[in-house]
């Protein structure tokens, strides 16, 4: 019988993808005001969202791994 893979939502992959959401929400709402250091602000944040979801599934993906690996060793 195999096993099934755990089921979880790791914090950095809803955190991210709300800060990219609001960041991409924050440019157009600065766009059609014509407010430029808000513009830069919301550009800012979508950028940083972006590798703050991958860094966190890379995080949990090698934390998978070496679970995997104390297992067999076991």
């Amino acid at each position: 019988m195999e096993k099934k893979k755990k089921l979880r939502c790791p914090l950095g992959i809803p955190g991210g993808i709300i800060a990219g959401l609001i960041g991409l929400a924050g440019i157009i709402i600065n766009i059609v005001n014509f407010n430029t250091f808000n513009l830069l602000i919301s550009v800012a944040l979508l950028l940083l969202a972006m590798p703050f979801v991958r860094v966190t599934m890379m995080v949990h993906g090698a934390n998978d791994r070496l679970n995997n690996l104390e297992q067999k060793i076991k």
